[in-house]
């Protein structure tokens, strides 16, 4: 049977797939990382999907500064960005309630992506 039109293309979609998340995989992990932490980061979920925010390669302790908005958090080359940065995080982004053993903001970004999860300090 010969395969026309959008079904060739819809055999390709899990291959492309594939193809991204295996770069969000080899992401090197942050300087100086506690690996008692790895399974706390590795157990951050996107509020409302619960799709993984990631790991502890593209989460990081951040600066962060709160308003009457929001959040903002503090994009350095600590994931490869160019120029530092200040980037509001969308509310739908934001986990709270869960602790923090980190003792700071951290945020799981990816460039291609931006924004994945914030989860504020303790008593922010």
């Amino acid at each position: 049977m010969r395969l026309r039109g959008p079904v060739k293309i819809y055999r390709k979609i899990p291959a492309a797939v594939g193809l991204v998340l295996s770069q969000v995989a080899v992401a090197a992990p942050p300087d100086n990382r506690d690996p008692a932490l790895a399974p706390w980061f590795e157990s951050l979920k996107q509020p409302g999907s619960g799709a993984p925010c990631c790991s502890i390669a593209d989460c990081r302790t951040t600066e962060f500064r709160r308003d009457r908005d929001g959040y903002e958090v503090l994009i350095d080359g600590r994931w490869k960005m160019s120029a530092p940065f200040w980037a509001r995080v969308p509310p739908n982004r934001i986990i709270d309630g869960i602790e923090n053993p980190t003792g700071r903001g951290v945020v799981c970004f990816a460039p291609e992506a931006g924004i994945l999860c914030f989860v504020p300090p303790p008593e922010s």
